[in-house]
């Protein structure tokens, strides 16, 4: 039990370093709406039910000159509503084989544009008018940009999951959008909106550089970061929403797939990261709900509950779910340790094989990947 309570005490210390760094945060996103011609790639797959708000917000936006819905080979009637409310649609053609499909669609939709600066979106998003312009503007100090969203949560069992999951990856890489450049093997970021130069990304051919990778966002932004791009990961809660799941379960089953950052991340860095996720996190919930904490417990859970108050602002409607959320971290390690031993090849009706690349090394050159020590 004294080795126990002495490495989850050097834990804390951990994860007060990595949450201290929230203190260094830019301001969010603001509209603009002065800058134009931005090309706006969608990539879709079978995402009729879900289409029409991104591609409403997106017609909308003054920056947006183009928009490019890229349909991957769907089977409903994705193009069709596509090209009916407004959108360029680009077929994305055969899967080649060793390609996952967003980033194929992706490189499709890249080729395909006519403007000097990108957009992307996925097509669960709701962008808000002036978004694409804020994401064109930060690339004046930045070259590739991701955003942090709004979540929208259909029910209080789904946000305190989702509240409980995020939590994990805020634990494991401190916030987000921080002034704090991590080294490119810690980088994260969100592929459900970026932004880049088009003839920088097609020079570097970033999207097949990580045409394995389930974890495509990470992959391309610590690919790039290792290469000398100037990555960042920006605030636009206030901007654009998503509605990534329709469940409580679906957020275990599709959010815990790709948690774990397996295909992104070396073993021993995995096992760090989940020891810090346990002992910080599961451990002191258990204990709670046993009955039995410690006081090194209770002094866990008094940042972890601080946490929920941070995330108001990552959730449309906080509620009660977001508040009782570190009563299900023991769930959340459990999940995360599940795809960490157990990752999944399957997404989108489709399953790739195991990629060829060991983790950790996928995305970044062999040289920049040793030099940081992954």
């Amino acid at each position: 039990m004294k080795a126990l309570t002495i490495a989850q005490a050097a834990a804390a210390l951990v994860v007060a370093a990595r949450l201290a760094r929230g203190r260094h945060r830019p301001a969010p996103l603001r509209p603009v709406r002065d800058i134009r011609g931005v090309s706006v790639v969608i990539p879709a797959r079978n995402e009729e039910a879900r289409l029409a708000p991104c591609l409403r917000g997106v017609l909308a936006d003054p920056a947006a000159a183009e928009v490019i819905v890229v349909d991957d080979s769907s089977t409903d009637g994705t193009a069709a509503l596509a090209a009916r409310l407004g959108a360029r649609v680009v077929p994305a053609g055969p899967l080649p084989p060793g390609w996952v499909g967003k980033q194929w669609a992706l490189r499709q939709g890249v080729s395909a544009a006519a403007h000097p600066v990108v957009v992307t979106l996925d097509a669960d998003t709701r962008p808000a008018p002036g978004l694409v312009g804020a994401m064109a503007a930060a690339l004046s100090h930045h070259d590739l940009v991701t955003a942090a969203p709004r979540f929208d949560c259909g029910s209080p069992a789904e946000q305190a999951l989702h509240a409980s999951m995020l939590a994990t990856l805020v634990y494991r890489f401190g916030p987000s959008s921080t002034r704090v450049v991590p080294p490119a093997h810690r980088t994260i970021a969100n592929g459900q909106c970026t932004a880049f130069h088009r003839d920088r990304m097609l020079a570097a051919d970033g999207f097949a550089a990580v045409k394995e990778s389930m974890t495509d966002d990470v992959a391309l932004a610590r690919h790039l970061a290792a290469t000398g791009w100037r990555v960042a990961f920006l605030d636009a809660s206030d901007l654009l929403a998503v509605d990534m799941h329709d469940s409580v379960t679906e957020v275990w089953r599709e959010w815990g797939r790709s948690l774990p950052l397996a295909d992104v991340t070396t073993p021993g860095w995995q096992a760090a990261d989940l020891a810090v996720v346990w002992l910080t996190m599961g451990l002191p919930s258990l204990r709670l709900l046993l009955g039995r904490p410690t006081p090194l417990d209770l002094g866990l859970l008094v940042p972890r509950w601080l946490l929920t108050a941070a995330f108001r602002r990552s959730y449309a409607t906080p509620g009660p779910g977001l508040a009782l959320s570190p009563l299900l971290d023991v769930a959340s390690a459990v999940r995360l340790t599940q795809a960490t031993v157990r990752p999944a090849r399957t997404w989108r009706g489709r399953t790739y094989p195991a990629a060829g690349l060991s983790p950790g090394r996928r995305g970044l050159p062999a040289r920049s990947a040793t030099r940081s020590g992954t």
